[in-house]
């Protein structure tokens, strides 16, 4: 399994709720960065929080990829999600190769349960951070950490 998590482009700070922050001008361009790091080696599928700034982000990686499948929308990529609930729920996609567009706390926490097998060793995750996970299965502490870029 390749797994890629991409945490959402830069955000407006400000908005009748966090889940309704959409993305910037810059957020913007972060993404299509991010995004030109996976041409040539697309997902399977692109799994997305429910929140504004991550289906944006989702969008515009999607259109970057000419990728013709729907994004799937998961409540269970939000910025408290639990990382090992995560890992769980991934455990349907092991056969495929599968990004997650999602938030911080979240993803720093992922990438540390996914590859240290805890919560204390959480990898920093900028605006528009893709990070390149690989492994036979999405278990704790069985997965390498191949790369992350940052833009900019």
């Amino acid at each position: 399994m390749k797994l890629w998590i991409l945490r959402h482009g830069e955000a407006q700070y400000r908005a009748r709720t966090d889940a309704e922050r959409e993305l910037t001008a810059p957020g913007r361009e972060e993404v299509l960065i991010s995004a030109a790091h996976l041409l040539g080696q697309p997902p399977r599928w692109i799994l997305v929080s429910p929140y504004v700034r991550a289906q944006q982000s989702a969008e515009l990686v999607r259109q970057a990829l000419d990728f013709a499948d729907s994004l799937v929308t998961v409540p269970w990529l939000t910025p408290d999600s639990d990382p090992r609930k995560v890992l769980e729920n991934l455990d349907g996609y092991a056969s495929d190769d599968v990004l997650l567009v999602t938030h911080q706390p979240l993803a720093g926490a992922l990438i540390g349960l996914a590859v240290h097998g805890n919560l204390q060793q959480a990898e920093p995750m900028n605006t528009a951070s893709l990070a390149h996970l690989e492994a036979d299965f999405p278990l704790q502490g069985a997965m390498s950490l191949l790369g992350v870029r940052h833009p900019g």
